[in-house]
């Protein structure tokens, strides 16, 4: 792949990383942990990526490919849920219990870096395939996306975060599933929406997701606090 392809496939991600750091005002993250976050990230791509082959396979077992429910439970649940799955197990494992995580925003931050790591290799995957123009739509598009759903899963989890310290066990168990289950729904409504050709109705949803998101982020960084 040549080296010029490799910089446009990183420079997104690269990017949203410096954005989302800037945006950690309080307190910064050590840069350690970031780059522990962002570097499994990256590692968590392969077996995601395994398993949705997987579940590609087993669901043309009961449906015809490219027919609508077979498109609709492959956006859903074959893609968007098996990499927001892989994304939260490595943002659960490494950072619940760590000392650092301390106040609301520490959540999103690690959220987004878990999911631009993953959205950096996947990335190489698709640009080394399609291309300049590949690697520009998605760096307007796809791996904004994946930061979009960090956002939305860092969120949740700061929440349940704080629910656990307060002794809460019901709020808790929600939003920890909310952290999962909100970020699948927004990725597979991007993948199903481009899969069934849609793309007004893509662009809408983009746009409207993209300003809110930048939004919430102004608005969590603004108003952060312990937890």
């Amino acid at each position: 792949m040549d080296v010029s392809l490799i910089r446009l496939a990183i420079l997104p991600a690269v990017v949203l990383v410096w954005y989302i750091w800037r945006k950690d005002t309080v307190e910064k993250e050590p840069p350690a942990l970031l780059a522990k976050l962002f570097g499994l990230g990256v590692l968590v791509t392969i077996p995601v990526i395994v398993v949705e082959l997987a579940a590609g396979g087993m669901l043309g077992r009961f449906y015809a490919e490219g027919s609508l429910p077979y498109v609709f439970l492959e956006n859903f649940c074959g893609v968007a849920l098996v990499e927001e799955a892989g994304k939260y197990l490595v943002l659960k494992s490494q950072t619940w219990k760590s000392e650092h995580f301390n106040y609301m925003f520490d959540g999103v931050v690690y959220a987004v870096l878990v999911s631009l790591g993953f959205a950096t290799l996947e990335n190489i995957f698709y640009v080394a395939e399609g291309g300049v123009s590949t690697g520009i739509a998605r760096a307007i598009l796809s791996v904004p996306g994946h930061a979009i759903d960090g956002v939305c899963m860092g969120y949740f989890y700061g929440l349940a975060k704080r629910a656990d310290l307060k002794g809460n066990a019901n709020a808790r168990s929600t939003n920890l599933a909310l952290a999962l289950v909100a970020p699948m729904l927004l990725h597979g409504t991007y993948d199903f929406l481009i899969s069934i050709k849609l793309i007004g109705v893509f662009l809408i949803f983009e746009v409207i997701v993209t300003v809110l998101a930048i939004i919430h982020v102004n608005k969590f960084s603004r108003e952060d606090a312990p937890l």
